[in-house]
């Protein structure tokens, strides 16, 4: 005779919606998150459509103020900026959205295998965990990133790529950033492998990958998916503060963090080139705040029940 047993799993298509549409703030940042990576993505066609060239610099329109061709005006060096922010908004979500993912990915494995399996690898992988929480996270950031690549034995062609910091720091924060998806995944993995639904798929005969992946996994979706998003959040923070201090993404590729170190000579001068990224970057943390508040409410079996 077979057991029955009830697994709550995801929500269905229609009813995550539901749930998800009674968190109006939470659509209000889904909607600016979209319009966000929506005008970041079509930059080029923006920077095309307005006929002028993101990059370019000009010294004898430095801080210009807003204008018809400018909307925003100019930078210290008589570059748009507007079209920067849009650039710079695709490398400042990129790096979040990445290294947000890449520490989501390493810490549901670690904490799957350590909720699930318990014993000896549970207290290894922990034990790990908590030395990384008591790294300080900012000072180490600083150090990893002022790292000489070529002294690491990279070829010359890498370590002076225009992209190699972009990759570099999100390889840092990734390596750095699981440690909250892990310790939440333990705990929900610790309490879901006694339950019913769980130690049933284990008396019929199921192995511990295809427990994981179709019954302990989607009930910890709602862990996961709100601590990515807070993380994403915390690595455009941490990006732009290693940006601001010249550790991160490096000109001339444009970050909201380097955008806010550029114009530090200025501020008394033209106070809204250091107000716009900024704002960027605060709109955006907390976009992503909200929008894993919501996800959390439409994902959440209680919520739904």
């Amino acid at each position: 005779m077979a057991v029955e047993y009830s697994n709550p799993g995801l929500p269905t298509h229609d009813g995550f919606w539901r749930q998800f549409a009674r968190h109006r703030l939470a659509l209000l940042a889904l909607a600016l998150v979209v319009l966000l990576a929506l005008l970041a993505l079509f930059a080029p066609a923006l920077e095309m459509l307005l006929g002028l060239d993101a990059g370019a610099a000009d010294l004898f329109n430095r801080l210009a103020p807003p204008s018809a061709d400018h909307w925003l005006g100019t930078d210290e060096a008589g570059r748009d900026v507007f079209l920067r922010l849009l650039y710079g908004g695709r490398v400042s979500l990129m790096v979040g959205i990445i290294a947000a993912l890449l520490a989501a990915l390493l810490g549901t494995m670690i904490g799957l295998i350590a909720g699930y399996f318990g014993g000896w690898p549970d207290g290894f992988l922990m034990r790990a965990t908590d030395a990384v929480i008591a790294l300080p996270l900012l000072p180490l950031l600083i150090v990893l990133a002022a790292v000489d690549p070529q002294k690491l034995g990279l070829p010359d062609s890498i370590a002076q790529s225009e992209l190699f910091s972009l990759y570099r720091i999100i390889l840092i924060i990734s390596l750095v950033g699981w440690t909250t998806v892990a310790r939440l995944v333990r705990a929900e993995t610790l309490s879901l492998r006694r339950r019913e639904f769980v130690i049933a798929a284990r008396a019929q005969g199921l192995g511990s990958p295809a427990i994981l992946c179709r019954h302990i996994l989607p009930n910890v979706a709602s862990p996961i998916v709100v601590a990515t998003t807070l993380t994403i959040g915390n690595v455009i923070l941490l990006e732009s503060v290693l940006s601001f201090l010249a550790l991160g993404i490096q000109p001339p590729t444009a970050s909201w963090g380097n955008m806010l170190n550029n114009v530090q000579d200025y501020l008394w001068d033209a106070p809204m080139l250091a107000v716009w990224p900024g704002l960027m970057i605060f709109v955006t943390v907390i976009a992503f705040n909200f929008l894993g508040d919501g996800l959390q409410d439409a994902l959440d079996p209680r919520a739904r029940r």
